[in-house]
This record gives structure tokens, C-alpha cells and sequence, in this order.
């Protein structure tokens, strides 16, 4: 007998369901096992419990009902003789957010002041992403910088080093770097002091690599390339925060393969690409869309090779896509 195929409605619901006995299972323990209320900041998260360090500890903690802390938050918690609870969550000063697979906004991490965009010359690297990630960081104001992993290969790379170049002309922070052979770490160690940083990119590319090269004392699990596909495997299965001997914080998310920014206006996303933003300004029309209108300055400033095609191709693709949202279920995928 065939199964009987259940809604998105129905999916949705026993989902529910099972986060909600899974937070029953994650009861906090009695006020009265409990300390004074002090102040700290999560530096894991594994989804129903975080760990949470203070000035003098660090513990993991159950949650209080209806919060959803993610790694960087500054919060309210107290001390339990086996697990901690967090009481709440203090404002942020910055917030990294991307849609899940059902549109909805997921906050990624918290407080940060930089977006370090990691990529390797294996796997391939896609300026699709990078682009993303650099709308993204525009978006919550917060710096970017290029980070280019296992430069001991990339000579082999040409076209991979015209895509290096293209960022550098438009003023982007690249930095070179060698996890297995140690070139370039003091570089990045500058870039990430007085920085609450946070490391995004696809799995393989050395992020959890970097970290152990840069804090040899860090206990980090270190994953291998998969050769077969060469694609990463994921490592890190949760946010983690490291605090670096040389000053600075940084946050190693796991591997994102794709960044959605449906949540984000037309607007914005032009914003995400200052160039064409400012040949927009020069065009005949206030509301063109820079595709195929009469007096379009963008498309004059592509045709002069004032602008780039691969850019300005990603920019209508994310454009595209803005009204074009596609929601996961068990069944592929449903237009919302």
C-alpha cells in the first residue's frame, strides 16, 4: 500500500512536534540548583543547548522557554551544578540572518563586525557565492574580506587568479593564505585583531585548517577533502567562538553551500554592488531596471568594459531570484 503523501502543513506540524519534545527532553533543572544571575556569551550552539562562558566559567546550558541564542550572543544566564540556563538574551549590536529552506529568516550568528568569505582553489571556487556573501555583508554593515585558502595551488589557477584580480580592482580586501604551509597567517591574524569575524564558505575549504594554523592550542576537528566529489565534508556540525590569543574573536559556522537573500529588497542587493549602483545613478529612467531600457548607464558602462559581465550577471541572477522563491519539501521543491 502506497503511503499517503502529507502537506506542507502537516510536514510543518509534526515538525513542530518533534522540536517540542526535543525541548522537553532539554528541561532546565529547578531554581533551586541554580546560582545568581550573571552575564556572558555563547560561544557554541547546539541547537537545544549552548555553551555559555562568563568572566570566571564556562558551562552548557539549557534554554528558557521561546529563545533562540545563537553563537556571539551576549546573554543573562546562571550557573547549575551540571548544566547552566539561559534566562535571556541581551540586544545585538549586529546580526547575521539567512532564509532556511522554507523562506523563513534563521539568525546565523550575532554581533559580528566582519565577514571573512572563505574559498580555496579546491573546491571550485564561484564568484556566484562570493557575491552573495558580499551583498550580505552590505546588507548588515559589516566589513568583507576575501580569504583564499591552499595558495600552494593556485598557480596552477588562471582563471581562478583573473577572478582574484577582478575583487582587488573593485576594492575588496583579498588575502592569500596557506593552512599547510603557514604563508600569509600573519596577514590574516592583522585583518581579524579587534574583530568579531565569522567564517562562511563551503565545506572543504579549510576553515576549521585555518583556525588550528592560526591557535595551534584550539581543539578542532579537521576534515578531509572528499576526492571523489571534490566537494567538503562537513566538520563543523555546529557555530563555535574562538577567541584568539592576538586579540580578536572569531566564529566558525558550518559549511553554507548556498546563501539565499530572498529576504532582501531590490534596493539592497543593488547596494551589495556599488559599482553598478553607481552607473545606475546615470541612467534615463528612475525606475530602470537595467536590462534591455532605452539610456540604461549600466549597460553603456558594460559595453565600454567599465563594468564587469560576470558581476553585473550575478547581480540580475540574485535579482531573479528575489521573486522567484523556491521552498524545499520532502516532495522537491514547491514555488512560494
Amino acid at each position: 500500500m502506497a503511503k499517503r503523501k502529507l502537506s506542507l502543513q502537516q510536514r510543518r506540524r509534526i515538525a513542530e512536534q518533534r522540536n517540542e519534545r526535543k525541548r522537553q527532553q532539554h528541561a532546565p533543572p529547578s531554581d533551586a540548583d541554580l546560582g545568581p544571575l550573571i552575564s556572558g556569551k555563547v560561544i557554541a550552539n547546539f541547537g537545544f543547548q549552548v555553551i555559555v562562558k562568563g568572566e570566571n566559567s564556562e558551562q552548557r546550558c539549557h534554554l528558557r522557554a521561546n529563545l533562540e541564542p545563537v553563537t556571539g550572543d551576549d546573554v543573562q544566564w546562571r550557573e547549575g551544578s551540571e548544566y547552566g540556563v539561559v534566562e535571556s538574551i541581551d540586544q545585538r549590536r549586529s546580526e547575521l540572518q539567512r532564509p532556511d529552506s522554507y523562506g523563513k529568516l534563521r539568525s546565523v550568528a550575532a554581533n559580528v563586525t566582519q565577514l571573512v568569505i572563505c574559498i580555496a582553489c579546491e573546491p571550485e571556487a564561484h564568484s556566484s557565492l562570493i557575491d552573495r556573501y558580499l551583498v550580505a555583508a552590505n546588507l548588515h554593515k559589516l566589513n568583507a574580506v576575501l580569504l583564499l585558502n591552499k595558495k600552494e595551488l593556485l598557480e596552477q589557477k588562471t582563471e581562478l587568479q583573473a577572478m582574484l584580480q577582478r575583487y582587488y580592482e573593485l576594492g575588496i580586501n583579498c588575502i592569500y593564505v596557506s593552512a599547510k604551509q603557514g604563508f600569509g597567517l600573519d596577514k590574516l591574524r592583522e585583518a581579524l585583531k579587534g574583530q568579531t569575524s565569522i567564517f562562511v564558505g563551503q565545506s572543504g575549504v579549510g576553515k576549521s585548517s585555518l583556525i588550528k594554523a592560526l591557535e595551534p592550542e584550539q581543539d578542532i576537528r579537521i576534515g578531509a577533502l572528499s576526492e571523489a566529489a571534490a566537494k567538503g565534508k562537513h566538520t563543523t556540525t555546529h557555530s563555535q567562538l574562538y577567541e584568539f590569543s592576538g586579540g580578536g574573536q572569531l566564529i566558525d559556522s558550518p559549511g553554507i553551500r548556498e546563501f539565499g537573500l530572498w529576504h532582501a529588497s531590490a534596493e539592497q542587493v543593488l547596494e551589495g554592488f556599488p559599482e553598478i549602483a553607481d552607473a545606475a545613478q546615470h541612467c534615463r529612467f528612475r525606475d530602470c531596471k537595467h536590462q534591455s531600457e532605452p539610456g540604461c548607464a549600466v549597460h553603456a558602462a558594460l559595453d565600454s568594459g567599465e563594468l564587469q559581465a560576470l558581476r553585473y550577471a550575478n547581480y540580475q541572477l540574485i535579482l531573479q531570484q528575489l521573486g522567484d522563491v523556491t521552498i524545499k519539501t520532502q516532495d522537491g521543491l514547491k514555488k512560494r
